[in-house]
């Protein structure tokens, strides 16, 4: 059985107990280089065989782990986040599943809370919004027609757009194109929680200005939306006259 772990965002202490553990007990790691940082890997044992993916295609990558679990050995496959957003686990699993081959998933906190974090705001504050969008502009990897960023845009709601830093000016177009306007609040954070963090709050029609000036054209993320504004209501949940099963 391989363990597919969930990194987290990037600071060593915000992976799961679960899955430090994990990778303490492995014999082989393959970590997505290109995003995962290095200092998660400091919880290994010294003799673990250790796999960079950034360098590896997706036949390389099950043939490490066949070998491995054909010589008894533990696999772990580290991926950034969570896995379940953006990991490209699927493919992994139901190959693997061809060699008899089960896994496990541990979750992890994916960056778009870690980001969230950082900016010390709630992506669902009442009156205000409820609903939180994921999703990443069209580049190499297209999206299906009905998720469109534009169409995805007309809600209005807290959205994170992941994969998308070198394509600010069409997301901010596409974002106009829906209900929010060039003067809603947005931000840009940079390798949230990593030691190199940058936190840019904006609005829209500045995000590409700004992110030029920054520097930052990749692994970040755009949070867009009411939500960063100043306009709030209070929650239902501790006003005084509101009763639930434990207060009257």
């Amino acid at each position: 059985m391989v363990k597919i772990i969930g990194a987290g965002p990037g600071a060593k202490d915000l992976i799961t107990v679960r899955g430090m553990r994990a990778l303490q007990e492995a014999d082989v790691i393959i970590y997505a280089g290109s995003l995962v940082n290095e200092e998660l890997l400091e919880y290994a044992k010294k003799e673990c065989e250790i796999y960079n993916s950034a360098y590896m295609n997706l036949d390389e990558v099950i043939d490490v782990i066949v070998k491995a679990e054909q010589e008894g050995k533990k696999v772990v496959r580290l991926h950034t986040g969570d896995p379940s957003i953006y990991g490209a686990i699927r493919e992994q699993i139901e190959v693997l599943a061809t060699h008899g081959i089960r896994c496990e998933i541990c979750p992890g906190v994916s960056s778009f809370l870690a980001a969230a974090a950082a900016l010390n705001c709630e992506y669902t504050v009442p009156e205000v919004s409820q609903t939180v969008i994921l999703t990443r502009m069209e580049g190499r990897t297209p999206v299906p027609e009905k998720e469109k960023l534009s169409l995805l845009a007309q809600h209005g709601a807290s959205m994170a757009v992941f994969l998308s830093a070198g394509h600010l000016k069409e997301l901010q177009e596409q974002l106009c194109e829906g209900a929010y306007t060039p003067d809603t609040p947005c931000a840009i954070v940079y390798k949230a929680s990593w030691a190199e963090q940058q936190c840019i709050k904006t609005t829209i029609k500045e995000l590409e200005q700004k992110a030029r000036e920054a520097g930052i054209t990749k692994t970040a993320l755009v949070l867009v939306g009411d939500f960063l504004g100043e306009q709030y209501a209070f929650s239902k949940l501790y006003d005084p006259e509101f009763q639930t099963e434990y207060r009257k």
